[in-house]
């Protein structure tokens, strides 16, 4: 894999949380290292280099996520922290020492957004494929020239597709990047959604298909 150079250390006990971001991040080619207690934690976080440091507020054991995160201050580590928590209003329980937070459950794209404010990776260029071009900035979407209208549902959609182009992408892994993962949503809501996607960016301009299925495995964007 293409890393970046960037490594992320995440603290997280739960599993099922952990393991999306590291896949999700690891797609976007950060190196990642995760931990699932504070204590193991507490040890990356202060013996290693790490460009951001993605920790749970709610940690259970001993050692808690703002815990890890003052003893880094202690010892004039000022790595880039991003506090998850379960609480509604994160602003309510701000920690000095953390430099951003983020509500649970959350989209994969949002974690993304902070990951990539932290760390200056920005993704600020705008995504073209053959005549069909996304802008992450202004939320534009263009084919041929021709402005195409998307839902902010529709347009997160598509940009994951577009920055995996050639690659299978599972059910699963649209539904943690474009849905919240505690959203249990209808079996065939991803299908209606590339429905929409190719009425408006297929259709409309001749037979030849962007959205592939790939039946039992997912979806791919493009050739493979």
């Amino acid at each position: 894999m293409n890393y970046k150079g960037m490594r992320i250390l995440v603290i997280e006990d739960e599993h099922k949380v952990a393991n999306i971001v590291k896949r999700g991040l690891e797609q976007e080619n950060w190196q990642v290292v995760v931990a699932y207690d504070g204590e193991t934690g507490l040890k990356h976080a202060t013996g290693a280099g790490f460009d951001l440091i993605i920790v749970d507020y709610e940690l259970g054991g001993k050692t808690k996520g703002t815990t890890i995160i003052g003893k880094m201050r202690e010892l004039k580590d000022h790595t880039p922290a991003l506090v998850l928590t379960n609480q509604a209003s994160p602003s309510k329980h701000k920690d000095a020492n953390a430099d951003d937070y983020l509500a649970k459950p959350f989209a994969f794209s949002e974690l993304l957004e902070h990951v990539r404010q932290l760390t200056g990776d920005k993704a600020n260029d705008k995504i073209t494929y053959g005549d069909l071009q996304l802008d992450p900035v202004n939320y534009t979407v263009t084919r041929k020239g021709q402005a195409i209208e998307l839902t902010q549902r529709e347009f997160t959609l598509l940009e994951y597709l577009m920055r995996n182009p050639g690659r299978v992408l599972t059910k699963d892994m649209i539904t943690s990047y474009v849905w919240d993962y505690a959203t249990d949503i209808l079996p065939n809501t991803i299908e209606v959604y590339m429905g929409y996607l190719r009425n408006k960016i297929e259709k409309p301009y001749g037979d030849t298909p962007l959205i592939r299925t790939r039946r039992g495995f997912g979806y791919i964007f493009g050739e493979t």
